[in-house]
């Protein structure tokens, strides 16, 4: 399966899952899946098979809430039955609609904002200090830049040279409030990392191409920000910076339009 085709999968998997469980943050998930889709399908290190590998390469979802493309993704590399996402948000599923480690393949339970990044920068540094050839990698959204402790992992991962630790930004421009310009403006992200010596990528966040370059990009002595530009909802038109779709579960006619759209059958 290529990474274009397993983005397409898991938005229709996660749509499902929402549908199913009664749960929300589908623009969220839509805007993550194609970075989802090419960490997993072609960048990490990972083995269904031996999920605890000691040299895996580890993927922190720091912004929790956006699991169901991640769980999605998960059973397709078959770390554990696909038939278990039918079980999403139901009341004694480990698939909860915040991302937990109970799940197969998952490394950190997330949901708190500002957490999950800079749990993984300690795992960098920790593979640095005991000398371990694995990546770490974590999923940010951009209005959890908001946090001052996503700022205080910028500076540490700078000061300790954490060349084998990427944030990737899903830079789809809404938080659940209103657009992030409105809330914080933090633009120009990528300044701002720079500013704090960190290596950053620009890229548009649903071309796969420009995804891949960016996360085989080698730095040396520098930790690397990839700001993926994405938009909230991509793919379904009505969820597509609808801040409406950031909570909204799906339901009623939206539920087949949106697999119409996915799936070239809309007229």
């Amino acid at each position: 399966m290529t990474s274009e085709e397993l983005s397409l999968t898991i938005r229709l998997d996660a749509w499902d899952m929402a549908y199913t469980g009664k749960a929300s943050h589908m623009g969220g998930n839509f805007s993550l899946a194609d970075i989802a889709a090419v960490l997993y399908n072609d960048i990490a290190k990972i083995n269904p098979s031996n999920p605890h590998d000691e040299n895996r390469d580890r993927i922190i979802l720091s912004k929790g809430h956006c699991c169901a493309v991640i769980y999605a993704c998960l059973a397709e590399l078959g770390f554990f039955p696909k038939s278990e996402l039918k079980t999403f948000g139901l009341n004694g599923s480990k698939l909860s609609c915040h991302i937990s480690c109970k799940v197969p393949g998952v490394e950190l339970s997330s949901g708190s904002l500002g957490h999950g990044a800079p749990v993984a920068a300690g795992i960098a540094l920790n593979a640095k200090l005991k000398a371990k050839i694995y990546n770490v990698y974590a999923i940010c959204g951009d209005g959890e830049l908001n946090e001052g402790s996503i700022w205080e992992m910028v500076m540490f991962a700078s000061q300790h040279k954490l060349d084998n630790f990427t944030v990737i930004i899903d830079a789809n421009e809404m938080q659940a409030m209103g657009f992030t310009k409105d809330i914080i403006n933090l633009a120009p992200i990528s300044e701002k990392f720079k500013a704090f010596g960190w290596n950053v990528l620009d890229v548009d966040g649903h071309n796969h191409e420009e995804l891949r370059s960016a996360f085989r990009e080698k730095t040396h002595d520098k930790p690397k920000a990839i700001i993926a530009h994405t938009v909230k909802g991509h793919g379904v038109s009505f969820m597509e910076n609808s801040l409406w779709w950031h909570y909204q579960i799906p339901f009623s006619h939206y539920y087949q339009e949106a697999i119409d759209e996915l799936t070239g059958a809309a007229k």
